[in-house]
């Protein structure tokens, strides 16, 4: 697969050294310090493991280090690709079965044992650790931040449009990767606050020690007073059959690749779910010039902003709700996606099945909180907060305002005399907020002067179309009285220079003006390459996406601040009002064959990738012998695998409804000891710094 050489939001940067090292005995090329799975891939190279049950082929899932699908052997041990960062001279091979320890007869070097004090570990660095750290820096705590990534901001390293909400409170209009730098920013110019990267927490105890997996290289043991837990989510699967090929990502693992890593690991993908993270993760798709064949949803409405959904329709991407995955197919990795419209049950409808030819399915199906610390902490007796989707699954807007929040919430509980500002509370919970209703606005009649047309008409909370408006001609309709209300034109005076249209996070605003009797201009903001000529011809939609006219490109304008084009059309004038975006993809990228009906085999999806589970061997395992207690899978080892739970354990519930017990009246399973794998070796040696690599058995002071 390519690399994506240009891009029309980020900066390709070709600064990093391209090193060589073997892939199966084979040299090959990559770049030093990208994630070993992304070289391979970026190589063509799909397949890292074969599992040893039934040899079946594993490939990237998560891309964040919490399953065990990258796995390959590098210089003889078996490390997880995704955070492993690729090194010359590196030898990696597809692990096939179960990996055999490395002989050695190099005796242990001991190290002096450190320890770390500090006040409070803040466990992950997105938007809400971030918040949460600053804000107890400010205060005077000793303060470590662990993030199991390099660069900090979580989710929103990966996100290139730009972000709702109010520009006052939480960078609205300002792109995720951006405010990502802001925050990491401010927080870097305190010196009482510890940044540790590429460092999961692996563990607490009830002695108040975290447990963290430093450089991803040795363990580390931190004393600590307090845990404000920012772990984030993580993306939820689903049971289809097929759902274990390589080409299946959560999309997360899919914006990773494409967004962080810059690698295009597919031509022609299908997204599952249509939330937020599928809308967006179609956005990403495109801007890497990747086809988008549909978002597919079972549900009967979409489950994310209007606006995005909206977006990607006038895009090109068709949006199929009621509709849900039968299965996936390929030989050794996805090459065909079967679909069918589901009855009010969910059931499949007979004579509706289609098939699509992609290489990549997303699973973009809801996001499950990250608490287990949380709930350990509070087992123990230990003070903890949450912040952020650890807490509650909600927008990055809203994770900034939880985080400060649980600052000042455990800065009391440590007897600080810190008080929460009282506007936080109201603010966060309308950045919190769902959709509210749909309203229809009032065709607008082109006139000689330039004017803006809206096109958001659901109630989000959003506002930085308001802020930027020079002349103050842009308000917010008084119904709620917040910043849910929908913006309007006060029809005083536009001066048309276009702010309202470049920093708009939904596309959704236009200007346009009549400039004949029978012609207009319209200008519409453009996210893509723009190395077209004036006179270029493209096709415009409205706001569901319809086609209404061609029409030639006359002007277009780069605005640096937004990182956007303007492109200005002439229309006619019966359609200017009405033309809400430009097509990105043909029809035919969406296209499908009908095929015959094929029943919707849940029973042989896997519920337990890590130990290759079905739902049918569950299922009848759950019956046979009464099961009351999660723990009783363990048996047929679900929940036993490298993920430590984390995928089998949403998936769990299903097995027990079909097997006619309420999920709400069995046993939750035990949770490991450690979050995530370290190998043994580390472990042990607290306080050592290596273990495989080059010189596999070596290890050092850290």
């Amino acid at each position: 697969m390519p690399r994506i050489e240009s891009h029309p939001i980020l900066a390709v940067e070709k600064t990093k050294k391209d090193v060589s090292f073997l892939f199966n005995g084979e040299t090959v090329r990559g770049l030093e310090g990208e994630p070993v799975s992304s070289a391979l891939i970026a190589l063509g190279f799909f397949e890292f493991s074969r599992h040893p049950k039934d040899s079946a082929p594993q490939g990237l899932f998560c891309a964040n280090g919490q399953c065990s699908q990258c796995t390959v052997l590098i210089d003889g041990i078996p490390r997880k690709s995704c955070v492993t960062p690729l090194e010359e001279g590196m030898d990696v091979r597809t692990l096939k079965g179960l990996p055999v320890l490395p002989e050695t007869d190099m005796p242990l070097k001991q190290a002096e044992r450190r320890t770390i004090h500090t006040d409070i570990v803040v466990i992950g660095a997105g938007p809400s650790g971030l918040s949460a750290a600053y804000e107890l820096g400010k205060m005077g705590f000793q303060v470590l931040l662990a993030d199991d990534k390099e660069k900090l901001g979580g989710k929103l390293v990966l996100q290139t449009h730009k972000f709702f909400g109010s520009e006052e409170d939480c960078y609205a209009g300002v792109r995720g990767i951006d405010i990502a730098s802001i925050l990491e920013e401010k927080l870097s110019r305190m010196p009482n606050v510890t940044i540790l990267r590429n460092s999961p927490v692996v563990a607490i105890f009830k002695d108040r020690k975290a447990g963290i997996y430093k450089g991803y290289s040795s363990y580390l043991l931190v004393e600590f007073t307090a845990l404000v837990v920012a772990a984030g989510a993580r993306e939820k699967n689903i049971l289809f059959p097929g759902n274990d090929l390589p080409g299946v990502y959560g999309a997360g693992a899919f914006q990773t690749l494409v967004n962080r890593d810059l690698i295009k690991p597919a031509r022609r993908i299908l997204i599952v779910g249509s939330g937020n993270v599928g809308l967006i993760a179609a956005y990403h798709a495109l801007q890497a010039g990747i086809q988008v064949a549909g978002i597919f949803e079972i549900m009967g409405r979409i489950n994310g902003y209007k606006v995005h959904a909206d977006k990607i329709r006038r895009m090109g991407v068709p949006i199929h709700l009621n509709t849900t995955i039968l299965r996936a197919e390929g030989e050794g990795k996805v090459s065909k996606a079967i679909t069918a419209k589901v009855d009010d049950q969910f059931k499949p409808i007979p004579g509706t099945s289609r098939e699509y030819e992609v290489d990549t399915i997303l699973i973009a199906a809801g996001l499950a909180s990250c608490d287990e610390f949380l709930r350990q902490a509070r087992e123990y007796g230990i003070l903890a907060v949450a912040a952020g989707d650890a807490e509650e699954i909600a927008e990055a807007s809203s994770a900034m305002f939880g985080g400060r929040i649980a600052a000042f919430t455990l800065a009391k509980m440590l007897g600080k005399r810190a008080e929460i500002n009282p506007e936080w509370m109201p603010k966060r919970e309308i950045l919190k907020s769902r959709p509210g209703d749909t309203f229809s606005r009032s065709p607008v009649v082109p006139g000689p002067q330039w004017r803006p047309v809206f096109f958001c008409s659901e109630e989000i909370p959003c506002n930085p179309c308001t802020t930027v408006c020079p002349t103050n001609a842009i308000h917010l309709r008084p119904l709620r009285g917040t910043i849910m209300d929908l913006p309007y034109f006060d029809n005083t005076k536009c001066i048309g220079c276009m702010s309202c249209v470049s920093i708009c996070p939904g596309l959704a605003v236009s200007l346009v003006r009549r400039v004949a009797d029978d012609s207009a201009e319209v200008v519409l903001p453009w996210e893509f390459e723009a190395d077209f000529d004036i006179g270029y011809e493209m096709e415009l939609v409205d706001q569901d996406g319809r086609f209404l006219e061609k029409a030639k490109v006359v002007a277009k304008r780069h605005n640096k601040k937004n990182n956007t084009w303007l492109l200005t059309f002439r229309t006619s004038v019966q359609n200017a009002s009405s033309i809400a975006g430009i097509r990105v993809q043909p029809e035919e990228a969406a296209a499908s064959l009908p095929v015959e009906e094929s029943e919707c085999l849940d029973l042989d999806a896997y519920v337990c990738r890590c130990e290759r589970v079905t739902l049918r061997e569950v299922v009848e395992f759950i019956k046979a012998n009464n099961v009351r207690d999660i723990n009783q899978l363990k048996t047929l080892r679900v929940g036993m695998g490298a993920c430590g739970a984390k995928t089998c354990s949403q998936l769990v519930p299903k097995a027990f409804r079909l097997a006619g017990v309420d999920p709400a009246e069995v046993e939750m399973g035990t949770l490991r000891p450690l979050f995530m794998e370290v190998p043994m070796g580390e472990l042990v040696n607290e306080g050592l710094s290596k273990l495989g690599g080059k010189e596999a058995g070596v290890r050092g002071a850290p």
